[in-house]
């Protein structure tokens, strides 16, 4: 198979191969404390990982180009914790804004997100309408899953509250990256008082600001003691396949009417 890493390709190779309807993905992680039983670059490695499998499953039937990830992002939520390297808002969306950029000098007309932190969903929904209203560009922000706190599921034990460290996440990191995972450390940490409030919850209609802090000296929130490979890759697999549905989309979508 062709390598669909774009970093691979000469400068005139790029003007040759790439076409309006090419779709570069840009995967954007974090490096951020996870607790005492997972490693610091846990969403960098997913969105990378998840990407790259991505890309090479469906790259030739979409056109999909894979750019190299953004590691440093939005994570200021675990700044409490050394091991944590993160961005200002104004930083991250002036990098988000200068690679938009660079992607518009390129024949592409197609940038997608592929998110690994839900930290950084707010931004990158920011960024995107920007490069579409500067550049034209057709922007695109997707998740491999979507964050527990921004309405997605997480197993019912931890009562819709896996955001950080949890149950998933913890699963995932066994699969993708097992030599990286100490599960004598794993704990559970779910804010269950948090569960009385109707409205303002994580997922819920009202949001509301939050350091990983709030919730307990570990900075998790979830519950990692019941975390296996097998369900990690389950969830990887499920992943990519939603990924690669959403991306043909993206290959096609035009916002107004044929």
């Amino acid at each position: 198979m062709t390598s669909r890493l774009l970093t691979e390709l000469s400068a005139p190779a790029i003007a040759e191969r790439l076409g309006p309807d090419s779709v570069l993905v840009l995967p954007t992680g974090a490096i951020e404390q996870h607790g005492p039983h997972l490693p610091v670059a846990t969403d960098l490695i997913a969105a990378q990982t998840l990407a790259e499998r991505t890309v090479e499953q469906f790259g030739d039937e979409l056109d999909l180009w894979l750019l190299p990830p953004l590691a440093y992002t939005k994570s200021n939520e675990h700044a409490w914790s050394g091991g944590t390297f993160w961005l200002s808002a104004e930083t991250l969306l002036a990098v988000l804004h200068d690679l938009g950029r660079c992607v518009a000098k390129t024949p592409a007309r197609r940038l997608a997100f592929l998110n690994g932190h839900g930290g950084n969903s707010a931004l990158l929904q920011v960024a995107a309408r920007d490069l579409r209203l500067e550049s034209g560009l057709r922007t695109f922000t997707l998740h491999p899953a979507v964050p527990a706190d921004q309405g997605g599921d997480s197993p019912a034990d931890e009562l819709g509250m896996g955001v950080h460290g949890g149950h998933e996440e913890t699963s995932l990191m066994l699969h993708l990256r097992p030599d990286l995972v100490d599960m004598t450390q794993a704990d559970r940490w779910v804010p269950e008082h948090l569960a009385e409030y109707r409205h303002v919850r994580f997922g819920g209609p009202v949001s509301f600001g939050w350091t990983s802090e709030d919730f307990g000296p570990a900075g998790v929130i979830g519950d990692a003691t019941h975390a296996t490979a097998e369900r990690g890759e389950q969830r990887a697999a499920a992943m990519v396949t939603y990924l690669g549905e959403a991306l043909a989309e993206v290959s096609r979508f035009e916002p107004g009417p044929r």
